[in-house]
């Protein structure tokens, strides 16, 4: 299976800030170390074109020189630098890789099925600005380039489903696409959490606090049998996020390591089960204990080699 990195690209942060940018290079050692069955690359950075199938050309601009106004930057989270900017190019580049190597539009011309991205889930960007320590967003980016690129080789248009399980709605990606019905915007999360206004999504399934494995797993079953209802996509995004177990320090939710588990097991299988070609990315994960996150995110993958190597077969 590949997996695509950019964590050699660091963000320098002021001290104490909240964001958890150790997390990155902590799950690509363990995935080396302990899952030798993932190839692991350098993801490349999207260029400005293809940022700018979905953000605008003057916000493109801003992010890459620095002129930014310091309330946009406070709103992402971010302090500018030129590895921020460059870190943002290189998140979203490693979507756009990962939904080729699924699909089966890389150099090798195999859809290998599954393909992921060891950062992302930017999903609070916007076309026009970023926002919760997300510049820009490379779901949507990669929807986008993968209907462009697809478009080229098919006569049929190729319908997308962003299936968003971060703790924190997917407000940036449900405006972007907000009157695009060839993507389906599904997303799993905290009715009281981050952001306070949200976006419509094609299918939000909104969680009280506190909400644990059982309840969790039914309203997940009950919305990708809603979307199976309502959309059939040939292509999937996942957004693994980490932040609704009960160790995390900003999502609220009582998921245990287990209900995670089962959660991932059931979005791959519900994939496997169509022969939906699947690229997932990490989300937001800000655990009280830092390896607990990762950890949550190694079973992830985990789970994405048993139905990687379904569809090698």
């Amino acid at each position: 299976m590949q997996a695509f990195y950019a964590d050699n690209f660091v963000l320098p942060l002021p001290p104490g800030h909240r964001f958890p940018m150790g997390k990155y290079q902590r799950l690509r050692d363990r995935v080396a170390s302990e899952l030798p069955q993932v190839r692991l690359a350098q993801a490349p950075a999207a260029s400005d074109g293809e940022l700018a199938l979905v953000h605008t050309p003057a916000y493109i601009e801003a992010i890459s020189h620095g002129t930014l106004p310091a309330s946009a930057q406070r709103e992402i989270g971010f302090p500018w630098s030129p590895a921020m900017a460059e870190r943002a190019r290189r998140s979203a580049g490693a979507t756009v890789a990962a939904a080729r190597v699924a699909l089966g539009l890389g150099e090798h011309h195999k859809p290998e099925g599954v393909a992921a991205n060891m950062a992302g889930g930017t999903h609070h960007a916007y076309a026009h600005k970023g926002g919760g320590f997300c510049v820009f967003n490379d779901a949507a980016v990669s929807a986008r380039l993968m209907q462009a690129e697809w478009a080229r080789i098919d006569r049929q248009p190729l319908r997308v489903a962003v299936i968003d399980l971060d703790v924190h709605q997917g407000n940036g990606t449900a405006s972007i696409f907000g009157k695009d019905t060839s993507v389906f915007t599904l997303s799993l999360h905290g009715q009281k959490n981050f952001p306070f206004r949200k976006e419509a999504s094609d299918l939000d399934v909104d969680l009280p606090d506190g909400c644990t494995d059982a309840a969790y797993l039914q309203a997940l079953e009950h919305a990708l049998d809603e979307l199976d209802r309502r959309f059939e996509p040939g292509l999937v995004f996942y957004l693994a996020g980490a932040d609704p177990h009960e160790g995390d320090r900003l999502g609220r939710l009582s998921l245990s390591f287990d209900g995670l588990e089962a959660r991932d097991r059931r979005v791959f299988d519900w994939a496997w089960q169509r022969r939906i070609p699947l690229a997932f990315s990490m989300a937001g994960g800000y655990g009280v204990n830092l390896e607990d996150t990762v950890q949550v995110q190694m079973n992830t993958y985990r789970v994405a080699l048993e139905y990687w190597q379904r569809w090698s077969l």
